[in-house]
C-alpha cells in the first residue's frame, strides 16, 4: 500500500497528493517524498531544487513560471494556511487557460502536484505561512515570466473574504504581469509542454 494517494483534479496531470500520517501521543511522522512510491503511482519526477518561503497573512505571489527550463512543482506548506493555484499554460492542452485551487496546510497535510507548462501562485489565509516546494529544473531568472493574478478571462475566484482590502499584498513585479491575452500574443508558450 502506497504512502501517498493521488487525487485526480479538473485538469489532466495536476494531481492533489495526500500523504499517509502515523499519530500517536507524541506528535506524528509522514514522508513527504519518496521517489519510489511517487514512481509507484505514476509520478516520476526528478527533483533538483528545494525552495522555502514564508509570508504574512494577505500576501499573495505569482502566477509565476519560467519560459525555459520550465518546472514541476510539488508544493505544500509546512506552517499555516494557504489557497495555491495551477493554471494550464500548455499550448496543445483540453484545458489550456483553466486554473485549479486547493487548500494547503499544516493541518491537512495536503500537497500539490504541478507540472511543467503551468503559472502557479498562492494566497496566505493564515496570519503567516511556510510554503515549500521541490522543483524538477533549476530556477533561471532570465526565463522568468508569469500571468496576473487577477485576469478575468481566467476567472481564478480568490478566497478573499476574510482578507481587509489592506492587507492584499503583492510585489510591484506582479502587479504588472500580463493577461493571458497579451501573453498570446508572444511566442512565449512555444516550450511550455
Amino acid at each position: 500500500m502506497s504512502k501517498f494517494e493521488k487525487i485526480n483534479t479538473s485538469i489532466s496531470d495536476l494531481y492533489i497528493i495526500i500523504p499517509k500520517v502515523f499519530e500517536d501521543a507524541r506528535g506524528y511522522f509522514m514522508e513527504t517524498y519518496s521517489k519510489k512510491e511517487f514512481e509507484e503511482i505514476g509520478l516520476n519526477y526528478d527533483f533538483v531544487q528545494d525552495n522555502q518561503s514564508k509570508s504574512k497573512k494577505g500576501v499573495l505571489r505569482g502566477l509565476h513560471f519560467q519560459k525555459e527550463n520550465t518546472q514541476a512543482k510539488l508544493v505544500r506548506v509546512i506552517k499555516g494556511e494557504v489557497f495555491d493555484v495551477a493554471v494550464d499554460l500548455r499550448p496543445n492542452s483540453e484545458t489550456f487557460g483553466k486554473w485549479e485551487g486547493v487548500i494547503l496546510s499544516e493541518e491537512n497535510k495536503k500537497m500539490f502536484m504541478i507540472p511543467r507548462g503551468f503559472a502557479h501562485g498562492f494566497l496566505v489565509l493564515s496570519e503567516e505561512a511556510e510554503f515549500t516546494y521541490k522543483c524538477d529544473d533549476i530556477y533561471n531568472h532570465e526565463a522568468e515570466s508569469g500571468l496576473i493574478w487577477n485576469d478575468a478571462d481566467i476567472g481564478i475566484i480568490w478566497p478573499l473574504e476574510n482578507i481587509k482590502k489592506e492587507e492584499l499584498i503583492t510585489s510591484e513585479k506582479d502587479m504588472k504581469l500580463p493577461t493571458l491575452k497579451e501573453l498570446l500574443k508572444g511566442e512565449i508558450f512555444k516550450n511550455l509542454n
